[in-house]
């Protein structure tokens, strides 16, 4: 039995990146010798374990063969005379098919290491065009690594535009097309993500109601996905600009992933469009009240506030029962703004001095007074308004 440190692990020490999770590739045993072992078994029928002590996962060395659609149409074999070489070549990319050993011998039989040096991401075999999944990841790995200089290599592309365009994506279930986005939101540049499915097919197979204006067909001078250097947004058609831009603007105003989704969404049609694209991906809540109350409500910050405004985003919001929704909207407004998010920051700081000063009116204190039923929300209200046309206008309240 030999067992090799692989994927992930390896490819990020060699980029000298801090290593978090460790996957293992176990050569030359079978199930029965794991659970002598100690090491307990991950579902029933997939050939992973997990070690007694460290709790870290080991993999049998397995092939796999295409048996249906999706990413779980695959038939798996895994026993002791699977070779490390065979089981790398099922992998995805090059720089994942490294494997390392005890000793710190590194394995590299599809000339990972190269494509590390050469900042690449290029397919291990044509059967990576098999599992629809791996356009995802591809995206994902770009928002994650394009900082470096990564970019996808254009035979790749080819594939993943011919997996998008297939049917085959439509496989997946929207739990992991979700899992792959909210992960790819919380990289440096998940812009990329985006653009990528976009230049694909992708994003227009599962997310039609955020299809950005790019022809997958196409083949301009400069590409995002393949040139590093290229501003994305000059690619792209207004309102779609507008949304890379705003999503850009986002990840310097917040590591938030739910203020970033909802940056990006607030591009869609309608808001009938928006839940719908929550509906299918089965998106989380606390994401779709994020994305809603953005696309509703942020135009009223981009123009002067008044007692109006300011009070039906108070209302709006819910920021009496929900004051921990203020801060990741005006993060949004401000990334939709662009160039003015300065100037709208003067306006969302004098909201939240206006939301304090209205919060600071208690119900209680209107009990206290003789108000009950629906004259104390309606005396709320009044008193809220009037507090804040009174500190907005000053000069012309007694």
């Amino acid at each position: 039995m030999q067992i090799y440190l692989v994927g992930g692990a390896v490819r990020d020490r060699l980029l000298g990146i801090d290593v978090y999770d460790r996957d293992w590739v176990v050569v030359g045993t079978d199930a029965s010798e794991m659970l002598n072992l100690g090491f307990q078994p991950v579902g029933k029928d997939f050939p992973v374990f997990l070690h007694p002590d460290s709790h870290e996962e080991y993999a049998l060395a397995r092939t796999e063969r295409k048996s249906g659609q999706g990413y779980g149409g695959f038939q798996f074999h895994a026993a002791a005379d699977v070779t490390l070489e065979q089981d790398l070549l099922r992998r995805d990319l090059t720089i994942n098919a490294i494997a390392e050993d005890d000793q710190g011998r590194l394995y590299d039989p599809y000339h990972g290491q190269q494509d590390l040096q050469q900042r690449l991401f290029r397919h291990v075999s044509p059967a990576f065009a098999e599992d629809p999944l791996r356009v995802l990841r591809v995206a994902r790995f770009l928002a994650r690594f394009h900082h470096l200089g990564f970019t996808i290599a254009p035979e790749t592309l080819a594939l993943m535009q011919r997996l998008s365009l297939s049917g085959e994506l439509l496989a997946l279930s929207a739990e992991r097309v979700w899992k792959e986005t909210e992960r790819a939101l919380q990289e440096p540049n998940p812009q990329h993500f985006f653009i990528t499915l976009a230049r694909c097919g992708a994003l227009k197979a599962l997310m039609p109601e955020l299809a950005l204006d790019l022809d997958p067909e196409a083949e301009p001078e400069t590409d995002p996905v393949t040139d590093p250097e290229t501003d994305l947004a000059t690619d792209l058609e207004t309102p779609h600009a507008v949304a890379i831009n705003a999503l850009i603007g986002a990840c310097s105003f917040s590591n938030d992933a739910a203020v970033r989704w909802a940056t990006f969404c607030h591009i869609t049609d309608s808001l009938e469009a928006l839940e719908q694209l929550h509906q299918r991906l089965k998106i989380p809540k606390h994401f779709r009240e994020a994305a809603t109350l953005l696309w509703r409500f942020h135009q009223l910050l981009q123009q002067p506030l008044t007692a109006a405004s300011v009070m039906t985003l108070y209302q709006g919001l819910d920021l009496q029962r929900r004051p921990e929704r203020l801060t990741p909207f005006i993060e949004g407004c401000r990334a939709i703004a662009g160039d003015d998010s300065e100037k709208l920051l003067a306006s969302a700081n004098a909201l939240e001095q206006l939301i304090a000063q209205i919060g600071a009116i208690q119900p209680r204190q209107l009990v206290n007074e003789g108000f009950k039923g629906a004259k104390l929300g309606q005396e709320l209200q009044r008193r809220q308004y009037t507090t804040v046309e009174q500190l907005l206008h000053p000069q012309t309240t007694d």
